[in-house]
């Protein structure tokens, strides 16, 4: 006879499930505890971020309203990936709002608008290389949506992130080594130097 331990449901969520915290990405809810705390009774999911080897105590009751949710539906993920493949929006601001922008999208927990920041930020080989804290931000924003499409998609975070690098590759402005980059985009590009410059 099975000794599994049967899932406890609260707010929607059950424990041994896949969530995404939005400020840490997506975690486990490996229990739900009672604490006492000032002589009330607190019910906690117990969420569990192997990755980073962090457990976070979130009240079941303001679940919802810290963003707890599930992870993204396959349409999302779909939503997500065609994101990516689209055209860069850069704003013409100063790099240090763009940058708290990029945060703000990447701590949402919103996988479309994380893939948002990944396209915006995105260089292929033959473009410039990116300053460090865009480097950062880019591998936050990648770093989000690669463990959520790993475990939506049942692969392991190297495939996960192979689709990613796969749905990039499609996008306009990635010039191959030795091509023409449009003009528009070699505009783009300057205008963010100087950007970068004023910014520095």
């Amino acid at each position: 006879m099975s000794t599994a331990k049967k899932a406890v449901v609260r707010q929607g969520f059950k424990t041994g499930e896949f969530v995404v915290y939005p400020s840490h990405g997506v975690g486990q809810i490996t229990a739900i505890e009672e604490q006492e705390v000032a002589g009330f009774k607190l019910e906690l999911f117990v969420v569990s971020f192997a990755k980073d080897k962090m457990t976070l105590r979130v009240p079941t009751a303001k679940a919802i309203s810290v963003g707890l949710r599930k992870l993204a539906d396959t349409d999302i993920v779909s939503k997500a990936l065609t994101t990516l493949t689209g055209r860069a929006r850069i704003k013409r601001t100063m790099w240090s709002r763009r940058a708290q922008e990029y945060e703000a999208k990447i701590n949402s927990g919103d996988l479309v608008a994380i893939a948002e920041v990944v396209r915006d930020l995105y260089r292929s080989e033959a473009q410039p290389e990116q300053s460090y804290s865009e480097r950062q931000l880019y591998e936050a924003a990648v770093d989000r949506m690669t463990r959520e499409i790993a475990v939506v998609d049942d692969v392991t975070e190297t495939e996960a992130l192979k689709k990613i690098e796969g749905q990039l590759a499609k996008s306009p402005r990635r010039a191959a080594k030795g091509t023409e980059v449009d003009p528009a985009d070699a505009d783009l590009e300057s205008d963010n130097d100087d950007l970068q410059e004023e910014a520095a």
